[in-house]
Parts: C-alpha cells; sequence; structure tokens
C-alpha cells in the first residue's frame, strides 16, 4: 500500500480491524452528496467505507481535498479526542457505509491494544500528511508576496 502522495490510502484498514469495527458498528446506505460529517461538527463516531468513495475536504483549503474507497477509516482524530471534525466527509457516489458511534469506537480500542495501535498509526499518517499540504500552502503564499 502507498503512504504518501495525493493518490495514497493513508486510511485504509486491516482485515481485522474491518471485521472489529463491523461488530460494533451498523451499516447503511447513501446516495451520492450524502454529508457523512462535517468540519466543526460534533464527533459522533468513525465511518469505515465499505462500497462507493467519499471526499474528504477543508473548507479555502483544496489541497488537502482526498478521496478515499472501500477500507477507509474516517473520524479517526475526532472520535480518539472528542473534539469537532475538522474536515467535511461528503460521498462522491451510492455508497455504503458503516458508521461506529464514539463511545463504541473508543470501547473497542481500550479492548484490543493492537487495534488501537493500527488506529494511532493511521492517524499519525493522518496528521503527517495534513502538516505537509499547510507547509506547502504557507511556501506557495510566501512566493506569491
Amino acid at each position: 500500500m502507498k503512504n504518501v502522495g495525493p493518490r495514497a490510502n493513508i486510511l485504509k484498514t486491516s482485515e481485522k480491524l474491518r471485521n472489529s469495527l463491523e461488530a460494533a458498528g451498523s451499516r447503511l446506505q447513501y446516495p451520492s452528496a450524502h454529508v457523512l460529517f462535517r468540519e466543526d461538527g460534533h464527533a459522533d463516531g468513525v465511518f469505515l467505507v465499505c462500497r462507493g468513495k467519499v471526499r474528504m475536504s477543508v473548507k479555502n483549503l483544496p489541497k488537502l481535498n482526498r478521496d478515499f474507497g472501500e477500507g477507509s477509516l474516517l473520524g479517526l482524530p475526532s472520535s480518539f479526542t472528542g473534539h469537532p471534525y475538522s474536515l467535511t466527509a461528503v460521498t462522491l457516489a451510492e455508497s455504503e457505509i458503516l458508521h461506529v458511534p464514539r463511545t463504541q469506537f473508543l470501547v473497542l480500542m481500550r479492548e484490543q491494544p493492537d487495534l488501537c495501535r493500527e488506529a494511532t498509526d493511521m492517524l499519525g499518517r493522518e496528521v503527517t500528511f495534513i502538516q505537509s499540504a499547510l507547509a506547502q500552502r504557507r511556501r506557495q503564499l510566501a512566493a506569491v508576496l
């Protein structure tokens, strides 16, 4: 799996994590253009893309827009911290999404340290990507000024 660059899926889950999330959450079908969560919205859990595609974006920062497909786990930072979502997630096609409420997600993370380690590794890759994109944006703005 490629872990760098705009096409990297840094939020791809292992089969074990997917299976554990399945046991804790519920699957729902969504049409294209459905908002799963919004930037600054209440953190109510994680979303696993089972089928379809979801775009995660930050208002006024198109460099951070990324598309995620099957096996991608979205909403990790807010689910761990309880802070509002920092991104908006919208389906790009008809999608099947597994939602795991924050409380159940945190129980799973407490009870299965190996899965918690996997999720925190994913979280670290996500933070690294965001920091890199923001640094690139600052350099571009400095070059214009």
